[in-house]
């Protein structure tokens, strides 16, 4: 059977190919992907799934669905398509809708005689606004008993964890006066600012060493002669624990507030979005290893344990899920960078498409085919739920 997965994802190669150059043609961006989620939702809807067009809060989310029988486990296929402002697809994920669909076509035309359920979420956004959380908070995902995902990369490996994350839009407002003349009657927004900084460095000493802090000056505060009368930052806040992070947040609310008090003017603090660490399932990393090495799979490495903040942690705290990253790029090759562009389109660009779905399509037969082991990767998660 799993040779027969093997076929069918190599029968749809040139109808995914295209579909993944045309998206790596049309770099989109912030939930406006409708060229990209229009292409996929064609395509699984020419090949017998259900397709509901926009989500909600997201006209370029999708959900497509195809059931054989009752019961059974309810396999979910999860892909983003959108790009990287100024650079285009830095992060590969052209690849992933035609990945997940191929996933999913293999699967329902592979004549498996037991009853299971295939759920496609489009997911735009990942990127920027992060569409994932907000999708979770509107209901959606909880059909679904396990979640897949394929990303290209410069390895075939799955994650063990993410960075949890929040970001901050800091506004500071002070008074304004000539910088020479009266600066007694000046309260400087930019002081604060400063102030605010400063005090995030003296925090990077006191915090758990996978803590990571990062700041920007968002907007140009104004000419030396002038006291600013507003400073505005971007901040971001991660950590390997949503539970660590949610204590570096409060005491950085404080220092933000120290800060203004300090220079004597005024702040806004405006959260504007939080991600989680993802909760591994090492039973479900263990089975898609298994998929990678048996279909030749190129560049097998251990599992990735320094890794960024994404949307699908949200998702895997709610049920077990992974993602299989597939080599593209060389060994050490940073994602968003030039490099991952140049190779999107290539000969390894294109392996790697269909590598993904046969290694998610064979490992949804596993978890279909195999008594107790949705179980097992429910009992596992729960195990891991507790320690993260």
């Amino acid at each position: 059977m799993k040779e027969k997965l093997y076929g069918l994802v190599e029968a749809q190669a040139d109808r995914l190919l295209s579909m993944a150059d045309q998206i790596f043609d049309n770099p989109e961006y912030d939930g406006e992907e409708f060229f990209a989620s229009g292409l996929l939702e064609d395509y699984l809807e020419e090949n017998g799934f259900a397709v509901e067009r926009g989500l909600k809060d997201w006209p370029t989310a999708f959900r497509a669905t195809w059931k054989q029988g009752e019961g059974g486990p309810r396999i979910g296929l999860l892909c983003e398509y959108d790009a990287l402002r100024n650079l285009g697809h830095g992060c590969g994920h052209h690849m992933q809708g035609p990945c997940i669909c191929g996933t999913a076509v293999a699967l329902k035309n592979a004549g498996i005689d037991k009853p299971f359920e295939l759920v496609v979420y489009g997911t735009p956004a990942e990127e920027s606004l992060s569409a994932k959380v907000t999708m979770w908070e509107n209901g959606y995902f909880r059909d679904i008993d396990v979640a897949l995902m394929m990303h290209g990369g410069p390895d075939t490996c799955v994650d063990e964890k993410s960075l949890a994350l929040s970001n901050y839009t800091i506004t500071f407002h002070g008074k304004g006066a000539h910088a020479a003349l009266a600066p007694d009657q000046g309260r400087s927004a930019l002081d604060a600012l400063l102030l605010c900084f400063n005090g995030v460095e003296f925090l990077r000493e006191h915090v758990r060493e996978d803590t990571r802090m990062h700041y920007t000056i968002a907007e140009y505060p104004g000419p030396c002669n002038v006291v600013p009368s507003k400073a505005v930052a971007n901040i971001s806040l991660r950590s390997y624990s949503r539970e660590v992070l949610k204590d570096v947040c409060r005491r950085f609310e404080q220092i933000v507030q120290g800060a203004a008090l300090m220079a004597d003017v005024t702040c806004e603090i405006q959260r504007e979005k939080d991600l989680d660490n993802k909760v591994p399932c090492y039973s479900l990393n263990e089975v898609i290893m298994k998929n990678a090495e048996a279909c030749g799979a190129p560049g097998i490495g251990p599992v990735r344990k320094k890794t960024g903040s994404t949307d699908f942690g949200n998702v895997t705290n709610h049920m077990p899920g992974s993602c299989i990253r597939v080599q593209f790029v060389p060994t050490g090759t940073s994602s968003h960078s030039q490099a991952f562009v140049d190779a999107g389109k290539t000969k390894a660009g294109h392996n790697a498409l269909l590598y993904g779905a046969k290694i998610l399509s064979t490992t949804a037969l596993d978890l279909i085919e195999t008594d107790g082991l949705m179980d097992k990767l429910w009992a596992d998660f729960e195990e891991a739920k507790k320690k993260a």
